[in-house]
């Protein structure tokens, strides 16, 4: 089989991907099948997958074949200046999921703060890991 090198597809990728935004958009806001119904009907794939990749060690294998510098790489050239726009853009949606802890660590009554090293102090900690497994719960995780 005939394959163009390496470089000249690389090249190709890049140059197709950096205008590729309007037809990423059109794409994922007209789907074909609603996103969340065709994500619900996925997850018996999804599982089968994950335990698949989990019994082989995939996860560490990719960690291990990546490696710090690639990570890091990724840290500097992409995650730097996306972060920031990431973050204000959910800033709504953090809101709303935080919302109902927020709630609870307010109304979480916490036991009499005792003198500094009383392991009893402990039972304020308590307090609030168990306010927020209730929550959680709650929430459905």
């Amino acid at each position: 089989m005939d394959v163009k090198d390496l470089s000249a597809i690389a090249t190709k990728y890049a140059a197709r991907a950096g205008v590729a935004g309007p037809d990423y958009e059109r794409g994922a806001t007209n789907p074909r099948r609603a996103w969340a119904q065709s994500a619900l009907a996925a997850e018996p794939n999804y599982k089968t997958g994950v335990a698949a990749a989990a019994a082989a060690g995939r996860f560490g294998k990719g960690v291990a074949k990546a490696g710090d510098a690639k990570f890091l790489r990724g840290v500097r050239e992409k995650g730097v200046a996306r972060y920031p726009a990431g973050v204000a853009a959910a800033s709504g949606d953090y809101s709303a999921a935080f919302e109902p802890y927020r709630a609870a660590l307010q109304s979480t009554t916490l036991p009499p703060r005792r003198a500094r090293r009383d392991p009893s102090n402990l039972t304020r900690v308590n307090a609030v890991v168990v306010a927020m497994i209730k929550t959680a719960e709650a929430q459905g995780h």
